[in-house]
Order: structure tokens, then sequence, then C-alpha cells
């Protein structure tokens, strides 16, 4: 982050701003070297109690890369740093953009638990890599690089608030997997699914203790390992 200020002037306080990151760095360079069909991929809900996780895979046009995302997108971001409302709005203007290519994938907790959830990001991040209606020749992948990601690779930590394209991925998959969890809650009304989405807050803690877990714990995770009845 590059940060630049205006002149000193005596009696003022200096005052400091933030240059805008460039959020098409990584996919112009990946251009440059002839690439041009870049994905971006993300994931949500790596860290709840319950629920799948859900990755996303996006190709953003190739012209944005210098142009810049249209004005309508220019909110797009980490989705952890935006509100719900926008994340909202966002899912739906790349949902109905005919220019972008998505696709998403869903893991569920029974197979999270069966093979750990680092392997079941992973799965869902090949598979919604594979499900894209063409084959990108180069991913932007969030965080850490991912074993036998099946795709040439670049990892970013924090890559979603440093790529458009990762942060379209982030934006689709978070806004995927608490629709999921709205409909769960529509089942199992006693967790709260539809406040916490299935993280560990303390409301959450409690209706297990109260109720037992249901299906869609993850069994794996503390403080669900020792054996509980399930609701079905």
């Amino acid at each position: 982050m590059f940060c630049f200020s205006k002149p000193w002037h005596a009696g003022h306080k200096r005052q400091v701003r933030k240059q805008e990151t460039d959020r098409f760095q990584f996919e112009r360079d990946l251009f440059a070297r002839g690439v041009r069909c870049l994905a971006g991929v993300d994931e949500a809900g790596r860290g709840p109690l319950a629920g799948p996780v859900v990755a996303a895979a996006v190709i953003l046009p190739h012209e944005w890369f210098k142009a810049g995302v249209p004005p309508a997108l220019s909110r797009l971001n980490d989705s952890k740093q935006l509100s719900a409302r926008v994340r909202e709005e966002l899912f739906q203007i790349l949902a109905a953009d005919t220019h972008i290519s998505r696709a998403v994938a869903v893991v569920e907790a029974e197979i999270i638990d069966r093979i750990n959830i680092l392997e079941a990001t992973h799965a869902a991040m090949r598979q919604a890599l594979t499900a894209l209606p063409v084959r990108p020749q180069h991913v932007l992948v969030d965080g850490l690089a991912v074993r036998d990601l099946g795709f040439a690779q670049t990892a970013l930590v924090q890559g979603d608030a440093r790529s458009y394209t990762i942060a379209a991925a982030s934006i689709i998959a978070k806004v995927t997997r608490d629709r999921l969890m709205q409909e769960h809650n529509a089942r199992w009304p006693q967790y709260g699914f539809v406040r916490h989405k299935g993280y560990g807050t303390a409301a959450h803690l409690a209706a297990i203790q109260q109720h037992g877990p249901c299906p869609l714990h993850r069994r794996s995770f503390a403080p669900l390992r020792q054996d509980q009845a399930t609701l079905r």
C-alpha cells in the first residue's frame, strides 16, 4: 500500500490518504505473459461448526484488467469487509452479467468430517474450477497454494482484498453459503442458523448444548467430537 500526503503547513497536521490498491495488478501481469483465460477461486465456510464449505470460481472479462471494473462493481472487495446488504447487491450484479463466467461447488459436513476441512476446501475449489464453462489457463487462489489443484496457479494471501477476480469469487461463495444456511434454518430453527450461519457463537453453542447436534454439524470439530445424540 502506498501513501502520499499534502504539503506540510505550519499550524496544520499533516494529512495522509491511502492510495487505492491496484486490484488488477496480478491479472494484468498474467495477461502480459499470454494468459487469456484467468480464473479466481475462493471459499466460504471453513470455520463454522455446521454447514457446508462452498467454493466459487470466477472468470472476469480481460478487458476489465485495463479499463477497470464497471462502476456498479466499484465496491467489490473481500466479502468479510462488506455488509450482508452490499454482498447481496454485488452478487446480483455478478450473477446477471453474461460476460462473467462462474461456478460453485458445495461440500457437505459429512464429507468434511470424513476427509478434514482442508481437503474438503481444496476439493470444493477443484470442483468449482472444473465446472466453469471454459477451462482457465491460470488460477488466482486466495490463501496458500492448493495441492493437486489441476491448474497452473498463483496463491495470494489475503487475495480477496488484492484481486478483483478473487473478490468476485469471494462474494459468490459467501452469499451462496449464507443462502444455504438460511434454507437450513427452516428445518432446524432451534439452532439459529439464519443469524450465525453455523459459526460458533455463544447462542449456537448453547443451542447445541440444549438440543444436541443435527446432521449439519461437523462432528470432527471441537466441541462436537464427543459422542452425542443426533437430531433428525
